[in-house]
């Protein structure tokens, strides 16, 4: 295993925010505003991690154009102005990345969220400055391609040897296999453990605490500079 990395990307939803229950329940109520019928949790839990356009349209691939669009335009009434479900950051999260970036480790994010929605966390939870760069499922391509984690390793001037991916879906692992970036999955999120090391990571932890233990083996970048 490699343990020289520079770059750490981490997904969002699922990975550092508990913000599973919001998106799911949002997405149901989302298709029963428009008149479709309520997909199932487990289905709409299946999709989490992909850009809204593709969850949507594995969740109704038979709907119109205008229906996709009216779906997209209730599920984000829910989510940001009616929603009563909290979305915290997982416990110990913040203070996991504030070690990493003490330790000289260049942080990413990579994720389905929108930018809007992205940079409205980052306001809401102040938390910005951890992060050297970002990309979104709406200004990029959508996982499992890898254009999120390319252009992040070009912004950053790391090559894919250097580079970590941490998510908690099948779309992260399949994004940094397709990167050649090795990637750690987390089994508290949407997709379960085995389902995770089936997609090639190189391994997968039940916690942000066992999470933040498995970096401590890594060599730092200040580490490797003394």
């Amino acid at each position: 295993m490699n343990t020289d990395y520079r770059l750490i990307v981490f997904d969002w939803d699922g990975t550092l925010m508990d913000s599973i229950d919001r998106i799911a329940t949002s997405m149901q109520r989302a298709f029963v505003d428009v008149g479709l019928d309520r997909p199932d949790d487990k289905d709409v839990r299946e999709t989490i991690g992909l850009s809204l356009s593709n969850v949507i349209n594995r969740l109704s691939p038979n709907s119109n154009e205008s229906e996709l669009e009216n779906i997209s335009d209730r599920y984000r009434h829910h989510f940001v102005d009616a929603s009563e479900i909290e979305m915290p950051m997982y416990p110990k999260a913040t203070e996991m990345l504030e070690s990493l970036k003490e330790r000289g480790y260049l942080l990413g994010v990579a994720t389905g969220k929108a930018r809007r929605g992205l940079d409205r966390v980052f306001q809401d939870i102040d938390c910005h400055h951890l992060f050297d760069a970002t990309r979104c499922a709406d200004e990029t391509k959508s996982k499992p391609h890898p254009r999120m984690l390319d252009e992040l390793m070009q912004e950053l001037n790391v090559s894919a040897e250097q580079t970590l991916m941490v998510g908690d879906t099948e779309f992260d692992m399949a994004m940094a296999n397709n990167a050649g970036v090795d990637a750690v999955g987390v089994s508290y999120g949407v997709h379960k453990r085995q389902r995770l090391l089936d997609n090639r990571a190189l391994t997968c932890v039940d916690s942000i605490e066992q999470l933040h233990q498995w970096f401590r083996q890594l060599t730092s970048p200040m580490a490797m500079q003394t």
